[in-house]
């Protein structure tokens, strides 16, 4: 094992123990994890508070580990130490990793082969709002709904930490974009280029047909429940519905699995009609179980176009907050107030 020097000599993580408010996280500390053969370990630097995490405190994330468990959908640091079969010229460099879980500790240890290097001017802060939510949206955008300069999408939360990160890139790929947020976002979104409804004035549809009367080519949905059905409604021929979350059922009872399972039987019943429209279930990790060179390939070609996006001027980090580890349950009381745009960020 190689090591960089480093004054700290203990990791604190954050704890999910249970279904439990936001005060009921706990914090564990211990030694500094020993990277193991093909291992890292790297010393947090940034890492988010996404809809996952708080699906998960509530049970209701289809297919979140056992209780209890440290939270945290992806990170980004500094490699402290590398284990056996590791190159030492990864060691001091900033990198960026998707990982579902264990994001909120100090110091984290991973598998090389999931770590994608942050290039230089790009910030931990910055990187990190473009980790999950710079990688979902990539791959909808680019993979799943393939946009066109000329065409014109629908964007869901378009103030969000993925939202406003998507309708960046699809106004880059040339696209028109209308944005649905609340109506104090608006400004910043017509600042973007983006052409605002507000979700809350009651008649989405109708204003969404007023801006695009033949229908749009595609919709980024992150709401599903019941109102699937309208953003499926809202697509011109051709138009491809991406879903990519089930913000309408965060608070509900019983099984995180059902609403997934019911919009992928949506999903199945749709592409069986013979319109020519498509309809996906986006999930980030498709494909990593029975393809995992491949999938770890398409995660880092995609990161890294995320990455050079940013340094091109294409997308700008929409930080909503940078606050500390210890104080988690603040963080995640904000991102989930339904107040704020872009990402909240935990830093050490």
């Amino acid at each position: 094992m190689e090591v960089v020097m480093t004054d700290t000599v203990e990791r604190v993580e954050v704890v999910l123990p249970g279904k439990v408010e936001p005060e009921g996280l706990q914090f564990h500390r211990g030694p500094v994890p020993v990277p193991a053969a093909g291992q890292v370990v790297v010393a947090m630097e940034a890492t988010g508070v996404s809809f996952a995490e708080q699906q998960m405190r509530r049970g209701r994330y289809y297919d979140q580990p056992p209780y209890p468990f440290v939270p945290g959908y992806d990170l980004v640091g500094t490699v402290l130490a590398v284990g056996e079969g590791v190159g030492p010229a990864l060691l001091g460099k900033r990198v960026a990793a998707l990982t579902k879980t264990g994001g909120w500790a100090s110091h984290v240890a991973l598998t090389a082969a999931d770590i994608v290097e942050v290039p230089e001017g790009v910030g931990p802060v910055e990187a990190e709002t473009a980790v999950v939510n710079g990688i979902t949206a990539w791959q909808m955008l680019h993979r799943k709904a393939r946009v066109r300069a000329g065409q014109t999408v629908l964007v869901h939360g378009a103030n969000g930490g993925v939202g406003s990160i998507l309708v960046q890139l699809a106004l880059a790929a040339g696209a028109e974009v209308i944005g649905t947020a609340s109506a104090r976002h608006h400004d910043a979104l017509r600042a973007l280029g983006v052409t605002p409804v507000d979700y809350r004035s009651g008649n989405v549809a109708a204003r969404v047909r007023a801006l695009a009367p033949r229908g749009v080519d595609a919709v980024f949905d992150h709401v599903g429940g019941d109102g699937i059905v309208g953003s499926w409604r809202l697509l011109a021929p051709g138009g491809t519905l991406v879903s990519y979350g089930s913000a309408a059922t965060r608070d509900d009872e019983g099984s995180g699995s059902w609403p997934v399972l019911r919009l992928l039987g949506r999903v199945w019943v749709w592409n069986a009609l013979p319109n020519g429209r498509r309809a996906y279930f986006f999930n980030v990790w498709a494909g990593r179980a029975y393809a995992k060179d491949r999938f770890r390939a398409r995660l880092r070609s995609d990161l890294t176009q995320v990455f050079t996006a940013f340094q091109r001027g294409e997308i700008t980090a929409k930080v909503a907050a940078e606050i500390p580890l210890a104080r988690a349950a603040e963080a995640m009381r904000l991102a989930e107030s339904g107040t704020v745009a872009g990402k909240v960020v935990l830093v050490p």
